[in-house]
């Protein structure tokens, strides 16, 4: 961006740049993006959608940066409810190191995948059809996990959430709903934070819980 673009930003208050180039601006910074412009928080809506925080049309358009940012702030819970959770792996660093110094920090964390021999997920390779096939792309992921000393992260099976990936770090929380035929990173992206009860935020935390609870932990 040019040095033009951020005076504007810095000498008139009441220009606010575009949600994507908000969050790769406090990503770099390290904070969150109202605290650079405040202003957001007075045009968010005051109704149903008034935590969401940014939308993208594909995952991918969701900076690394923003991804990076909530995974460091989180301090109690980290939740990755992908069916298959492969990107991570790709896309973060060091992943298994930094979850495991999450866990000595106090924090829990968790992985919902898919069940790789469920009729789900031989379903859905057939509708995708692409050569890494969700049942390889969940052992990759299993497989990671397993490298991760002690066991400390928590891990489960289920096939109940093939059609929306939710993503928890504390109160903000990155949402997938997978279309058609799509693969993950060619679906839209919510990016939300809790601002009270009952609101989407939770609804989509307490669709996580409920699909917890009922699926079956990993052995090895």
């Amino acid at each position: 961006m040019s040095s033009k673009t951020v005076d504007r930003w810095i000498t008139d208050p009441a220009r606010v740049p575009h949600p994507r180039t908000r969050d790769d601006v406090a990503g770099v910074l390290g904070v969150d993006a109202d605290v650079l412009w405040p202003k957001i928080r007075s045009v968010v809506a005051p109704g149903p959608d008034r935590e969401i925080v940014a939308t993208y049309p594909y995952r991918n358009a969701c900076p690394t940066a923003v991804w990076s940012r909530l995974f460091d702030g989180a301090k109690r819970d980290i939740t990755y409810a992908g069916y298959t959770n492969y990107f991570i792996w790709q896309e973060q660093p060091r992943m298994p190191e930094r979850l495991a110094a999450k866990t000595e920090a106090g924090c829990a964390v968790r992985f919902l995948v898919g069940d790789p021999e469920s009729e789900v997920t031989r379903r859905r390779e057939a509708i995708e059809a692409v050569p890494l096939t969700v049942s390889t792309r969940i052992q990759i992921t299993l497989d990671a996990l397993s490298r991760i000393e002690d066991g400390a992260v928590e891990a489960r099976l289920s096939d109940q959430h093939i059609a929306l990936s939710v993503f928890r770090f504390d109160d903000e929380m990155l949402v997938t709903p997978h279309l058609a035929n799509l693969l993950g990173h060619d679906s839209p992206l919510l990016h939300l934070r809790r601002r009270g009860a009952g609101g989407l935020f939770d609804r989509f935390a307490e669709h996580v819980e409920a699909l917890w609870s009922d699926a079956r932990p990993v052995t090895a």
